[in-house]
């Protein structure tokens, strides 16, 4: 972008061209169809918008060109299964995967079409796809919960054994595990310190070969100039709530998301940033205006809502204690912390370090979560600091690539801009609404919300 119109913009504020899109109201976008859902529309606007349960969502692209999807390979198939990247990442699901998109998907095409392959899309390769009643059978975790299943190898020299395994699937074999997690958005990724739930991959153009090779099924590896046109799309996008239903037009959105400064470790929360600048607990400011006055149209409770649930987020002392990578790197068995001090990328909400966390969602019965449908895997430690011990996980997240047993159950913190398009909620889907994420913080750490304060909390993630 000229340096001249970047001087034009200030963050937070989205153009005048923007603004005139919201006027029009969803009309580059538009609401899904079944066009749109089967195949890729002609071109991804510079600005668009979709429809989403709180209002709408918008995906602004940072060159301000459209990109023509004939012949790009982010929306061209690849390998041998006729899926694309654009088959689990579009617009109006915040550039992931719903499950309600996902259970729209199968009853249209009767599981048939590329999202619904037996290779990762069912609970196991082996699954029986022949009638449609043995497809709902077989994707039912994809189109309940929006989830991919991950087969992935032991590590070699790992600290743990899996001495014992519930897999109602029977997709575990002696060398290699299959745990099933959401696809992570492929937007707002200026702001990745870590890539994958587990930070296995390096980068996002390693990230888009072992998509290509291992989700596209493909022979080989995508070619230098696929490459170049997957990762410099994915970079491109910003992706943010623009419109809640009752409130109105949201701050900021995704064009003041382009311009929010970010850099690795810019807001860490265990000794500050590399340039001095010490951990600042408020982490979103978006809605600081809100709090002024009541106001007196019809929006304005709900703004004023949202404004006490950024706060609660920023400020609401919250006693943090057992969280793998953060109470035993510290040596603290008590941190006095927010929700920030985990979501602490400003405006943004992930992790502004390259770090995973085991806040107990990867647990047998994690407080208030759905996980009843995972399989459970028995990993005893025989080496290393947590020797004799034995845990119950869904996933061993991290550990399969560190082999470590003190890092079972770590993920990395997600960004939070566009949740309300994405839903159901963490690496395996436990929470399929926003309620149901804030009651699980609420009761896993004692928080104390009152009911009007988890109102607020889940109207403040809504607009984000």
């Amino acid at each position: 972008m000229p340096a001249s119109r970047k001087l034009q913009m200030r963050p937070f504020a989205p153009l005048p061209s923007a603004l005139l899109v919201v006027a029009l109201g969803i009309a580059l976008f538009g609401r899904p169809s079944q066009a749109q859902e089967e195949s890729p529309p002609a071109v991804i606007p510079a600005y668009g918008l979709n429809a989403d349960r709180s209002g709408s969502i918008a995906t602004y692209q940072a060159g301000e060109q459209p990109v023509a999807t004939a012949g790009h390979a982010f929306f061209q198939p690849l390998g041998t299964n006729d899926r694309t990247c654009f088959t689990c990442h579009r617009p109006e699901t915040g550039w992931s995967l719903s499950a309600a998109d996902a259970r729209a998907r199968f009853d249209r095409s009767q599981g048939l079409e590329p999202l619904f392959r037996a290779h990762d899309g069912a609970t196991c390769s082996t699954a029986d796809v022949s009638s449609l009643e043995a497809r709902r059978h077989a994707f039912a975790l994809l189109t309940g919960k929006g989830l991919i299943r991950v087969r992935m190898p032991m590590p070699q020299a790992a600290e743990f054994t899996v001495r014992r395994v519930a897999d109602p699937y029977a997709c575990t074999g002696a060398d290699t595990v299959s745990i099933y997690r959401r696809p992570l958005p492929a937007t707002n990724l200026r702001f990745l310190a870590t890539v994958m739930w587990d930070g296995r991959e390096t980068t996002l153009a390693s990230q888009a070969i072992d998509a290509t090779l291992g989700h596209a099924q493909s022979a080989g590896a995508p070619s230098k100039s696929q490459l170049g046109q997957i990762v410099g799309f994915e970079a491109g996008l910003y992706t943010a709530q623009l419109v809640d239903r009752r409130a109105g037009l949201l701050p900021g959105g995704p064009v003041g998301l382009a311009f929010q400064p970010f850099f690795i470790g810019i807001n860490d929360p265990t000794g500050g940033n590399s340039r001095g600048t010490p951990f600042n607990p408020r982490v979103f400011t978006l809605f600081d205006a809100w709090n002024a006055g009541p106001g007196q149209d019809p929006g304005a409770p709900q703004r004023q809502s949202i404004a006490r649930g950024e706060a609660i987020f920023n400020t609401r002392p919250i006693d943090i204690t057992g969280v793998g990578g953060l109470n035993d790197v510290v040596g603290q068995r008590v941190v006095r912390g927010t929700c920030s001090t985990c979501h602490n990328a400003p405006n943004v909400g992930s992790r502004s370090i390259d770090a995973t966390l085991d806040i107990g969602v990867a647990g047998r019965n994690p407080p208030g979560l759905d996980v009843a449908a995972l399989p459970v895997f028995a990993l005893a430690c025989s080496k290393g600091p947590m020797a004799g011990e034995i845990v119950e996980t869904t996933d061993p997240a991290r550990a399969l690539v560190t082999g470590k047993c003190a890092d079972i159950g770590k993920v990395k913190v997600p960004a939070l801009r566009g949740l309300a398009a994405r839903a159901p909620y963490f690496h395996n889907g436990g929470a399929d609404t926003l309620p149901g994420v804030v009651g699980f913080y609420d009761r896993r750490f004692r928080m104390g919300l009152r009911p009007e304060e988890r109102v607020d909390l889940v109207n403040f993630l809504s607009a984000l």
